[in-house]
């Protein structure tokens, strides 16, 4: 049970989340909670933009580290970690601020999300070996018989959540589209306050984007995912290393592309996770834009949090 003021700090990578929500922090008393599916992995800090250790140390970050890179973490997972953090931190009277660009956590936090089985390593095996012998059209036809509904939901090449709704499917004997309706946890009691930091032009969002990853690659971000290759238990398709630019830097590694054309694929990438993160937040009702750019985007957010703590 969470109640009292929670403010969602929301954006697009690059934006300046993490200064902005370090100034906030001091101003508001309050803790961070990051909402970002790729900081809950450790060993991946250079190529995620990890706060560094000097400023987990003054502002320490809930949510981060929470997994080994081999392994699964899922927005139910996120969650109830979530709502254990923000319940914590109101125990000790202090506000919790939710930082990130996750837009998927953001959302199944506030609203709730429906309880689905664990995953089923055999189940998912067999799946993955089908998918592999008779390709994904079989498996997303199989999936469209069994449960229409998540067929129509799911595009017919997105190969993970197809693979997920089949193993719902038989490891339950009920189809996802049905326990989802059925089996729903609620979302937070207190409305947050949703901000959103973005820019309204672009192009400057683009520049950071190429400059934060050059800063990336000197301060050793190849080095990272080679030492990630070295254990031999991962691989691009693993969750963690689905991370934008990991894989355009993993291809580079197995001699698949040049150096310049791994920055040039990696810039892309997150220039297009940012687009569809501005896609995500401008869907998001009842949010308060303010732009980075602006002479003082502080003060902005800090007339906003104010109001929100006066009527909670």
């Amino acid at each position: 049970m969470t109640s009292g003021p929670v403010v969602f700090l929301m954006g697009p990578t690059a934006c300046g989340k993490t200064a902005a929500a370090c100034r906030l922090a001091d101003e508001f008393d309050a803790e961070i909670i990051s909402v970002d599916s790729a900081l809950v992995y450790r060993g991946l800090d250079i190529g995620t933009a990890k706060p560094s250790p000097i400023v987990l140390g003054r502002y320490p970050h809930h949510l981060i580290n929470l997994r080994d890179p081999g392994e699964r973490y899922s927005a139910a997972q996120f969650r109830r970690d979530a709502r254990a953090a923000i319940a914590a931190v109101q125990r000790r009277g202090r506000l919790p601020l939710l930082v990130g660009g996750t837009g998927l956590y953001f959302r199944v936090l506030r609203d709730g999300i429906a309880q689905l089985p664990e995953a089923d390593p055999g189940v998912r095996d067999r799946l993955a070996s089908e998918l592999t012998s008779n390709g994904l059209p079989a498996l997303y036809a199989r999936l469209a018989a069994v449960d229409p509904p998540s067929a129509q939901r799911i595009h017919p090449h997105d190969r993970q959540r197809t693979l997920r709704a089949l193993e719902v499917y038989e490891t339950t004997g009920a189809p996802m589209s049905e326990m989802l309706a059925r089996n729903a946890e609620p979302g937070l009691e207190t409305a947050p306050l949703q901000l959103v930091l973005a820019p309204a032009n672009r192009d400057w969002l683009h520049q950071r984007i190429a400059a934060r990853l050059d800063v990336m690659l000197r301060a050793g971000f190849v080095n990272e995912v080679r030492a990630l290759r070295a254990r031999g238990d991962l691989g691009p398709e693993d969750p963690a290393l689905r991370t934008v630019g990991y894989r355009a830097v993993w291809q580079y590694l197995d001699g698949e592309l040049t150096y310049a054309t791994m920055r040039e694929r990696a810039t892309v990438a997150t220039r297009q996770l940012a687009k569809r993160q501005f896609t995500w937040f401008r869907g998001v009702s009842g949010a308060h834009w303010v732009d980075p750019r602006e002479p003082d985007p502080i003060a902005r957010l800090r007339v906003e949090i104010m109001r929100h703590i006066e009527v909670n």
